[in-house]
């Protein structure tokens, strides 16, 4: 999978900015503040429709804009090339596919962008929302009935929370349609985030072993989010007393967690920040390697400040990963990591929200 072209109105400081990019390595350098990664940002949003900053929803528009626009030209790895068109005026996005208006669903599916920048340590460090958030984005993409299961549970979910809120008494009749229905799709998602991490487990496992070897041997461990030998809606109408008086729902698929421990590091507060970011990165590595087994292509790989965020023989690791891959790179820095210096590359100047290829 590859960006040829990536057009950008609105984003950030990014009023107008239209790249044609190479195949392999795309360096972006400028300025701390000069856009770099409003860039990477346009990119990630068409795969995710959300920004790899957190919180960064409002932020993402231009000031003194009303609307925001990413356009990018796909070309997929059969030779296919597709027009993928995202726009935001106001809350609510609009999706084209080709120039038709599509489900925001069916356009992140087209696009597959993953990425390691500063806050990727939060893989590690962070709640568990981000973690389900980097296992449903994978499960996304190889299982296409996946969004519409979790779209079913969420509703469910709605519907409980809003009985537990209004305080309907734990014996009502109306909570066992939506305990029902929260079994069942809870179920399903667990079946294909669990086949998932089983088989991203060997890789995972491997870059691990490859970015921390100090820290010994790796163990992926997954939590579905209720018990393990009880019926979902079973455990959900004996604990609709316990939930009340909470206000919402506290076991279920929405509460489920993956960790990854060392044997050096059995919990993840024992990793310094340095180490939860060559964690994350394996996590980010692995991820891209999975979806290229199962889908025949890689993701589009965007490293976010490189030279800040890994240090020189890490750094060295990561490209010579990447440069046996087929996958494209977008890299940003203030300048031109030395890691990549003698790789072949598409160089762009990035100053004030303007963008110009230099070679």
């Amino acid at each position: 999978m590859k960006l040829e072209r990536l057009r950008v109105q609105g984003v950030r400081c990014l009023r107008a900015v239209d790249l044609s990019l190479g195949d392999g390595l795309n360096v972006l350098i400028g300025a701390n503040g000069a856009g770099k990664t409003s860039v990477l940002e346009a990119a990630y949003v068409l795969s995710h429709a959300r920004s790899f900053r957190s919180g960064a929803r409002e932020a993402l528009l231009a000031r003194g804009e009303r609307r925001l626009a990413v356009y990018a030209e796909v070309r997929h790895a059969g030779g296919s090339a597709r027009r993928l068109g995202l726009g935001r005026d106001g809350a609510r996005w609009e999706a084209r596919l080709d120039g038709e208006v599509v489900a925001l669903g069916v356009l992140i599916g087209e696009c597959a962008v993953t990425c390691f920048e500063p806050g990727s340590h939060g893989l590690m460090a962070g709640g568990a929302e981000e973690r389900r958030q980097f296992l449903d984005w994978g499960v996304f993409h190889v299982e296409h009935g996946y969004l519409e299961t979790w779209r079913r549970y969420q509703r469910a979910l709605r519907q409980r929370n809003s009985l537990l809120r209004a305080g309907t008494p734990p014996d009502s009749a109306l909570y066992a349609p939506w305990e029902q229905e929260l079994g069942q799709h809870a179920r399903a998602i667990d079946t294909l985030r669990a086949d998932y991490l089983t088989a991203l487990r060997p890789l995972l496992l491997a870059a691990a072993q490859t970015l921390l070897p100090e820290l010994g041997m790796a163990e992926l461990r997954y939590r579905r989010g209720w018990g393990e030998a009880d019926d979902l809606a079973m455990q959900l109408a004996e604990q609709r007393g316990k939930d009340l008086g909470r206000g919402h729902t506290t076991a279920g698929a929405h509460r489920a967690d993956w960790s990854l421990t060392f044997a050096a590091a059995p919990q993840r507060e024992h990793l310094s920040r340095g180490q939860e970011k060559l964690a994350a990165l394996a996590c980010v590595l692995a991820q891209a390697e999975l979806l290229a087994a199962q889908t025949g292509e890689w993701p589009i790989v965007c490293l976010d400040d490189l030279a800040s965020e890994l240090d020189a023989a890490h750094q060295a690791t990561l490209v010579d990963l990447l440069a046996a891959s087929s996958a494209q790179v977008l890299v940003t820095g203030t300048s031109m990591p030395e890691s990549l210096r003698d790789r072949p590359h598409c160089l762009f100047h990035v100053e004030q929200g303007q963008v110009t290829r230099l070679l």
